[in-house]
């Protein structure tokens, strides 16, 4: 057996409805199948794939990454680094770019609606 790679993260919320808003218009993932469980929530898809499951919880919505769980980030792969930063500049969104030299990557960091820190990585190609 061996890793292949990472298949889905799967986050709590007490904002359902903001996260799948903000991972739909923010990472342009979409709403998709997801099996019938007994408690809210939402899988967003890339391409095929559910990378994002949300989960809807009830209580304080200050609990979140940062007060609960030690996951400091996670990073999705993209196309097009210029559409995406100026997509996030004309919403008003802030974020971090790191240029990683040696191995051709931007790092694009953003955070959600609750506060999870998420890293795009763009190849430079070069």
């Amino acid at each position: 057996m061996a890793i292949e790679k990472l298949d889905h993260v799967n986050l709590r919320t007490t904002q359902l409805q903001a996260m799948v808003d903000w991972y739909e218009t923010v990472l342009g993932l979409r709403q998709g199948p997801r099996p019938d469980f007994p408690f809210p929530g939402a899988w967003m898809y890339a391409g095929d794939g559910a990378v994002v499951h949300l989960v809807g919880i009830e209580g304080d919505p200050g609990i979140g990454s940062e007060a609960a769980l030690k996951l400091e980030h996670f990073a999705l792969s993209a196309t097009d680094l210029q559409e995406f930063t100026s997509k996030l500049d004309s919403m008003g969104i802030e974020y971090r770019r790191n240029d990683l030299a040696g191995i051709s990557v931007v790092q694009v960091n953003v955070w959600d609606p609750d506060g999870n820190h998420i890293h795009v990585d763009f190849a430079t190609g070069g």
